[in-house]
């Protein structure tokens, strides 16, 4: 009990209940998704026509898609988490059940939060996407989350269940057809934001010799602007990164007790051999 971390000092019966409300939780957050963005789908209608309204209805059908495969996978972990307790539980209550495997239980509390965040996040991008005020990388970033929650899930799940459980192929199969409706996503967004610039930015029509010249300056200017912002930006990603990699313990614990990343490996090492010169 005294090795147990603090952050798992919990009683048996909210262990239990935050599982059970956890996933009942994630389940509500989906379904009022669901109807938003067909809430979003009819306002689309009424306030845009023409290639817009096309771009819209894309993006939000194949929102409206990952979605219905988030509910099924959300069903599926249920239907498997009970399995997994009531096999496993023994003469045990199901609250018990929980507090002897508390770190899985946190696993899968967690796994379940990042599913339900990630699909709230997905409509919110959605509809600020519609009402022209997000921007389309959103959306992308959104959809790339998701699938990385839904492995987590996934992975949670699989850590205690038995390997010929049919639940557990179920689950997996959801998060095959989850992965493959984010990569619609991100498809269709990319398409639809092609297809709304270049109709805004490549009507150059009109234009005389002069202005044509001083568009050419300007782009060329911005062009650098974001090179250099690009650049600063993967930067800040990669110190990002190894934050996030530091909190979720995933570093290597130098000698001196200082945690550092692991050392990458050497670019030499990466170098093809010299070629022989023929005498």
């Amino acid at each position: 009990q005294e090795l147990r971390p603090k952050s798992l000092d919990i009683k048996q019966e909210e262990l239990g209940d935050m599982v059970e409300k956890e996933m009942a939780s994630t389940s509500e957050a989906i379904e009022d998704a669901v109807r938003r963005i067909e809430e979003m789908m009819s306002q689309a209608r009424n306030e845009s026509s023409g290639v817009k309204l096309e771009v819209n209805e894309r993006i939000l059908n194949s929102c409206t898609d990952l979605m219905k495969a988030i509910r099924l996978l959300v069903m599926t972990s249920t239907n498997l988490q009970k399995e997994i307790v009531e096999s496993g539980r023994g003469a045990a209550t199901t609250q018990e059940f929980y507090a002897k495997n508390s770190r899985w239980t946190e696993g899968l509390i967690s796994a379940s939060k990042a599913v339900g965040w990630g699909a709230t996040q997905l409509v919110e991008s959605a509809d600020r996407v519609v009402l022209h005020t997000g921007k389309y990388e959103e959306l992308i970033v959104c959809s790339h989350e998701i699938a990385a929650s839904t492995a987590q899930l996934v992975a949670a799940s699989k850590v205690k269940a038995e390997k010929s459980s049919k639940n557990l192929g179920r689950l997996q199969e959801c998060s095959r057809n989850v992965n493959e409706m984010a990569a619609n996503v991100v498809a269709s967004t990319k398409s639809g934001q092609e297809q709304i610039e270049e109709k805004d930015t490549m009507d150059f029509s009109g234009m005389s010799l002069i202005k044509l010249k001083k568009e050419e300056m300007e782009t060329q200017v911005k062009v650098l602007e974001l090179e250099k912002r690009l650049e600063g930006e993967r930067v800040r990603l990669g110190e990002l990164r190894k934050q996030h990699y530091a909190l979720a313990g995933t570093y290597d614990a130098a000698e001196d007790g200082e945690a550092k990343p692991a050392p990458a490996p050497r670019r030499g090492i990466l170098k093809k051999p010299p070629l022989a010169q023929k005498p």
